[in-house]
């Protein structure tokens, strides 16, 4: 499954202290960028040979602010990157650092931002899925069972954020009708029961109704195939629009980004045996109605 794992410590509640004036909340998703951000401070800073506080005295805010900053958990305002900037010998790195700023995504795992953010550029996008039905193809209600179960559990403002971003995420299928999906997935992964009948129904429904359009092709791997040459787990392949070939492949806790071309070429090819031996697309949709009427 895409994993939409919320990290960061939740943002103060009732008991929370006033934000002084000049200082702003705790980013509840840190980005990859402003780690980055946050580490080119420090360096700058460990450079110019000052502490925490020193520097804190320079920019005019707390020395609790200058520590959030250094560690990405907080988005730096103009001020702030202009009075470090020239605290820390006008280089111009922080002011250029700043331009890449973006906030996290809520609802997404570490590692799987930025094959989330390549998702929404590629030309095309191949999933193979033996675990769960792949998350662009979810209902809300089976994504919602998924989170529920998953350990640790999580609080109902975390469930919510997963919940939305897996259903932002499938937004992209809708809005690009000319990039083709293909999907292949095992068929005892529709078998697995959850809910009632009546969620397993709206379920295949759901299925059958993200896969009709002329871009999406849905294949599903009978039981009677047998073994095949993707038994090694779940994988994603995109094709970027330079024509570069990725993967993304995930387990327990993880998720692991592909570039190096020879393993995407391997994992290309076992794909493209699995697309010949799984059933047809029609095929494949017939199988589905099959599983929705014995419910």
């Amino acid at each position: 499954m895409e994993s939409v794992g919320v990290e960061g410590e939740a943002a103060g509640g009732a008991g929370a202290r006033a934000v002084p004036a000049g200082e702003w909340e705790r980013e509840p998703h840190p980005s990859d960028s402003l780690r980055t951000f946050g580490a080119v401070v420090q360096a700058l800073r460990e450079h110019a040979g000052l502490s925490r506080v020193e520097l804190s005295s320079r920019v005019q805010y707390s020395k609790h602010t200058v520590e959030s900053v250094e560690l990405g958990r907080r988005m730096p305002d103009e001020a702030f990157v202009e009075r470090a900037e020239e605290a820390l010998g006008n280089t111009g790195a922080l002011r250029k650092a700043a331009r890449h700023l973006t906030r996290g995504e809520a609802g997404l795992a570490a590692w799987f931002r930025r094959w989330a953010r390549l998702e929404r550029e590629a030309v095309s996008l191949c999933t193979y899925e033996c675990r769960l039905v792949p998350g662009l193809l979810q209902s809300e209600a089976y994504a919602r069972a998924v989170f529920e179960g998953t350990i640790p559990l999580r609080t109902d403002e975390e469930l919510e954020a997963q919940l939305t971003a897996r259903m932002e995420r499938q937004a992209m299928m809708r809005e690009r009708p000319r990039v083709p999906f293909s999907f292949i997935v095992e068929e005892h992964v529709f078998r697995r029961r959850f809910g009632d009948a009546g969620a397993m129904r709206e379920l295949v429904d759901h299925v059958l109704e993200r896969s009709a359009p002329r871009n999406v092709a849905l294949q599903v791997v009978p039981l009677e195939a047998g073994l095949h040459a993707c038994l090694d787990g779940p994988v994603q392949l995109l094709e970027t629009p330079e024509g570069r070939r990725l993967a993304y492949s995930e387990g327990q806790e993880n998720g692991r980004l592909i570039t190096d071309a020879k393993q995407v070429s391997v994992l290309c090819r076992r794909y493209e045996t699995l697309r010949s031996q799984a059933l047809s697309p029609n095929e494949s949709r017939a199988l589905l109605e099959r599983l929705r009427g014995e419910l």
